[in-house]
């Protein structure tokens, strides 16, 4: 945009001269009044400024006067440029600390969600694994009670297998001897 710029200011510059003062008689008040063109290297700064529409319809009065309103100007918009330049480098030096703040904060989040997640399942294992002693014990349990109950029943099987020879035998032998036996069923 700058540089369009510049070829308008000189396209300008060429095609509107300043009006020409209506002629006069006396030759050096004429010199006096007649403004000397200003160096190439003031064009050149004049040409980098950005221009308002009014300082392109404003025309020079006097020469020295103009000029100094002319540079006043340029002093000004340069110096809101700098404070301008200065702003937007400040909001993005902010910017940059903020994201980098957020990012160090998400950063902290997810590893404090890792470790609190491997806390977790390291928990979850431990407690599967102890739930897993206890069902093995209660296991071994119900086999040992169920183990003592098959001796049990095996006992009193003996046992009743014992006593019906016993029974067997001693009414054999009241048999063979005749005798009946001395306890009846033990409600007699």
């Amino acid at each position: 945009m700058t540089e369009e710029q510049p070829k308008k200011v000189e396209s300008e510059s060429p095609s509107n001269p300043p009006p020409a003062e209506p002629p006069k008689e006396d030759v050096a008040e004429e010199k006096s009044v007649i403004p000397q063109p200003s160096p190439p290297d003031d064009s050149k700064a004049l040409a980098l400024v950005e221009k308002t529409q009014e300082a392109a319809e404003e025309k020079p009065l006097e020469g020295s006067v103009n000029r100094d309103t002319v540079l006043a100007r340029v002093a000004t918009e340069k110096r809101l440029a700098l404070i301008k330049a200065w702003e937007e480098s400040e909001k993005s030096k902010a910017d940059n600390k903020a994201h980098k703040k957020l990012s160090a904060i998400s950063a902290w989040e997810n590893s404090k969600k890792a470790a609190t997640e491997a806390e977790l399942r390291k928990i979850e294992e431990q407690l599967e694994k102890k739930k897993a002693e206890y069902a093995e014990k209660l296991k071994n349990k119900i086999a040992t009670i169920h183990r003592e109950a098959e001796e049990k029943r095996a006992f009193i099987e003996a046992k009743k297998g014992e006593d019906f020879l016993k029974a067997e035998e001693t009414a054999a032998k009241y048999r063979a001897t005749g005798t009946a036996p001395k306890k009846l069923l033990g409600c007699f």
